[in-house]
C-alpha cells in the first residue's frame, strides 16, 4: 500500500539580491522625479519664452541663411541682423500704438472737462432696431441733453471698465517685453543652429524611435514655417493694410480697431466683421467719393489673404480653420497676446503629429 505523499509547502523564503535591487530602483527612479520636479520648477519662467523662441527660429532661420553669405559668412552676425530687425519691428508699431493710445484718452480728458464733447441727437431709425432700439434711444437722447450727468450716474461701471483695460494693457504690455525676450533667444538658436538641431533630431528619434521620430522633426519645421508664414505672416500684412486705410482716413479708435482686426486675421476669421460696420460710419459722416474709396481699398485690403496665403503657405500642409481658431483664443486666454500667436503654431504642431501617428497606426 502506497503511502500519502505530503503536502509541498509553499516556499517561504525570498531573495535578498531582488529586494536591494527593488529598492535601489525605486530610490534611484524617486530621486529622478525629485530632480526633474525642481528642474521643471526652475525652468517654468522661462518655459514660454524658450518655446516661442525656438518657434521663431524655426521659421526664421532661412532668412538667416540667405543674409549670412552676404556678410562674409559670419552666422552670429547674421542672427544678430535678423534679431534686432524682429524686435524693432514688434517694439516700434507697440511704442506707436501705446502713444496713440495715452494721447487719446488724454484728448478726451481734457474736451470732457471742457464741455467740448457733443453728442449728436440719434436718428429716429434707433427706435426701430430690435431687441435694444429703445434702450440705445433712450441713453443717446440722455446724453444728447445732459452728458456729464450720463457719465456722472454711470461712473462706477466707467471706472470698472478701465480698471479692466489698464489691466489688459499692462498684460499686453508685458506680453511684448516676452516677446523681445523670446526674439533674443530665437537668435540664439539661430546663431547655433545646427547643434540646436542635432540635438532635437536625436530627442525626437529617442521619444518616436528612428523612423517616426525623424519624420517628426521634419514635419515641425514644415508646420512651424508654414503657420508663421502663412497664417502669422499674413495676419501681419493683412492688419497692417487694413490699419494704413483706418489712421489715414482718422477714424476714432483706429488703433483699437487694428488689434481687432489681427485678432481676426490670426483666427481665420473674415476682417469685414469689423470693417463693415466702420465702412457705415464712413458714408454718414464723410462725403460719398471718401466713403466710396475709404470702402474700396478697406475690400481689397480685408480680403488681400485670398492671394497672400498661396505665395507664403507651403503646399500640403493646411491646417484646418477651426485647430488656428481654438489655438489663437486658448493660447491667448493663456498667455495673453504672445499665445495669440504662439497657440496657433503649438495645436497647428499637435494637430499634424497626431494626423501622422494615425497614420503610422493604420500601416
Amino acid at each position: 500500500m502506497e503511502e500519502p505523499t505530503p503536502t509541498q509547502t509553499p516556499n517561504t523564503e525570498y531573495d535578498p539580491l531582488f529586494v536591494r535591487s527593488m529598492v535601489e530602483s525605486a530610490l534611484r527612479i524617486g530621486l529622478l522625479l525629485v530632480l526633474l520636479m525642481f528642474s521643471f520648477d526652475i525652468i517654468r519662467p522661462f518655459m514660454t519664452p524658450i518655446l516661442w523662441g525656438a518657434i521663431i527660429a524655426m521659421a526664421a532661420f532661412p532668412l538667416v541663411k540667405w543674409l549670412e553669405p552676404k556678410i562674409g559668412g559670419k552666422r552670429g552676425l547674421a542672427a544678430t541682423l535678423v534679431t534686432l530687425l524682429f524686435i524693432l519691428a514688434l517694439v516700434i508699431p507697440t511704442w506707436s500704438f501705446t502713444t496713440a493710445s495715452l494721447t487719446g484718452v488724454k484728448k478726451a480728458h481734457v474736451a470732457l472737462e471742457d464741455g467740448e464733447v457733443q453728442v449728436p441727437p440719434p436718428p429716429a431709425g434707433v427706435q426701430d432696431w430690435p431687441l435694444v432700439g429703445e434702450k440705445v434711444f433712450t441713453l443717446w437722447s440722455a446724453a444728447n441733453r445732459d452728458l456729464e450727468g450720463v457719465l456722472t450716474k454711470a461712473s462706477p461701471q466707467i471706472k470698472d471698465l478701465l480698471t479692466t483695460l489698464a489691466k489688459k494693457a499692462g498684460s499686453s504690455l508685458l506680453g511684448v517685453l516676452m516677446f523681445v525676450v523670446s526674439l533674443i533667444i530665437a537668435g540664439g538658436f539661430m546663431a547655433f543652429a545646427e547643434p540646436c538641431g542635432n540635438a532635437a533630431h536625436r530627442f525626437f528619434i529617442r521619444v518616436g524611435g528612428a523612423h517616426l521620430g525623424s519624420e517628426w522633426a521634419a514635419l515641425i519645421v514644415a508646420t512651424v514655417r508654414s503657420v508663421l508664414q502663412g497664417v502669422i505672416g499674413v495676419a501681419i500684412i493683412q492688419t497692417v493694410l487694413v490699419g494704413i486705410g483706418l489712421f489715414v482716413a482718422g477714424i476714432p479708435g483706429a488703433p483699437i480697431w487694428t488689434v481687432i482686426v489681427l485678432f481676426l486675421a490670426i483666427a481665420q476669421l473674415p476682417p469685414l466683421i469689423v470693417l463693415l460696420p466702420i465702412m457705415g460710419y464712413m458714408f454718414s459722416t464723410a462725403d460719398t467719393t471718401t466713403a466710396v474709396i475709404f470702402t474700396v481699398y478697406q475690400l481689397v485690403a480685408g480680403g488681400s489673404d485670398s492671394f497672400l496665403k498661396p505665395m507664403l503657405m507651403g503646399r500640403g500642409l493646411d491646417i484646418p480653420m477651426p485647430v488656428i481658431l481654438i489655438g489663437a483664443i486658448g493660447g491667448m486666454i493663456l498667455s495673453g497676446i504672445i499665445g495669440l500667436f504662439a497657440g496657433a503654431v503649438i495645436l497647428s504642431i499637435w494637430y499634424k503629429l497626431f494626423g501622422l501617428w494615425l497614420e503610422q497606426e493604420a500601416q
